[in-house]
C-alpha cells in the first residue's frame, strides 16, 4: 500500500492522479478515469471531482494507496 500526504483538507481525484504519478496531466484524467476501473474505498469511482480525505483508500489496476493528511494522527 502506498501512502500519499497531502497539506490540505482534501484533493481531488484527478489531482491525486496525478500527484501519485499515475497519469503526467491532469487532462488525462477524464479518460483515464471513464475508461478504468477507479475504486475509492471499495467502490468504483468515475467523479473526477471526487474528494478525497485522510484515511480514503484508492485502488487503481493493481495498486493500492491511502491519503494521509499531514499532521492528523492516524
Amino acid at each position: 500500500m502506498k501512502r500519499i500526504s497531502i497539506y490540505t483538507e482534501y484533493i481531488k481525484l484527478d489531482q491525486f492522479l496525478k500527484l501519485a504519478g499515475i497519469i503526467s496531466t491532469g487532462g488525462e484524467a477524464k479518460s483515464f478515469i471513464t475508461g478504468r476501473d477507479v475504486f475509492v474505498n471499495g467502490e468504483i469511482e468515475k467523479r473526477r471531482g471526487r474528494k478525497l480525505k485522510h484515511n480514503d483508500v484508492i485502488k487503481v489496476d493493481n495498486d493500492t494507496y491511502v491519503i494521509e493528511q499531514a499532521g492528523v494522527e492516524t
